[in-house]
């Protein structure tokens, strides 16, 4: 554990060095957010939002958007760089397992995360009268499952993707693309039949659901169960195709 907190550490000073990470994980979901805020209201409607007001839907979805913003963006370009750099190569050749090195990685996301969503929540609920969340156990318990879930996918990303570059495309066009149709951008209602598929088939929709379910009571279905998969799934690839160089 001392040296998975020592790993953690340093992963997240280095994190901290790199602009998309600030970007991306602090400033992208809050600008959204008051642009939703702006246009959209707070007035709750039947037909849209699962018939709560705009900013009572978005707000825990921005929250799981909080956690794919890291997790596809941050992470993989973060991975791939080291490799390209060989910073992975000299943990291999220090006797580094692979597990600290990933497990380092999931706990930096974890922190990201956590520290831009309490960021997020602190200025959208007052500046929008958002209603406080019916259980904050299960949104808790919502927020570790999501972050860990896209955690685990970014180091799965990490490991496929050769080129810092190539990550940071990859996990611009996926964030975008479950913006769009996940759940956290326009409403679900109003996207067409193969949209709404696509974004069923989407991890951002399903973590956007356990959020509301925890803030709102609104009914996840299976989306716990299909979040937690993507997670165990997720880690098990990622260490499968973990590359050192």
């Amino acid at each position: 554990m001392r040296m998975l907190a020592r790993m953690s550490w340093l992963e997240l000073k280095l994190f901290l060095r790199e602009p998309l990470t600030a970007l991306f994980a602090l400033v992208l979901p809050l600008l959204v957010l008051f642009v939703m805020g702006g246009v959209f209201g707070n007035e709750a409607e039947v037909d849209v939002y699962r018939g709560v007001g705009a900013m009572n839907y978005y707000v825990p979805a921005y929250v799981a958007l909080v956690t794919a913003s890291v997790g596809l963006i941050s992470v993989p370009a973060h991975m791939a760089g080291n490799r390209e750099k060989g910073v992975l190569k000299r943990y291999h050749a220090s006797s580094m397992p692979a597990g600290q090195v990933v497990g380092s990685q999931v706990v930096v996301t974890f922190v990201i995360s956590a520290i831009s969503a309490l960021v997020l929540v602190a200025v959208a609920m007052p500046l929008h009268n958002v209603v406080n969340p019916d259980s904050l156990l299960l949104v808790l318990a919502g927020f570790g499952l999501g972050a860990l879930a896209f955690a685990a996918f970014g180091v799965l990303l990490g490991a496929l993707v050769p080129t810092a570059r190539a990550a940071q495309a990859l996990g611009v066009m996926l964030w975008f693309l479950m913006l769009m149709v996940g759940g956290a951008g326009p409403p679900p209602e109003v996207l067409s039949g193969g949209m709404a598929t696509v974004g069923d088939l989407t991890p951002l929709r399903h973590a956007v659901r356990v959020m509301q379910d925890g803030w709102l009571s609104l009914d996840a279905g299976l989306s716990w169960l299909i979040v937690a998969v993507i997670f165990v799934a997720s880690a098990v690839l990622a260490m499968r195709f973990f590359r050192w160089e």
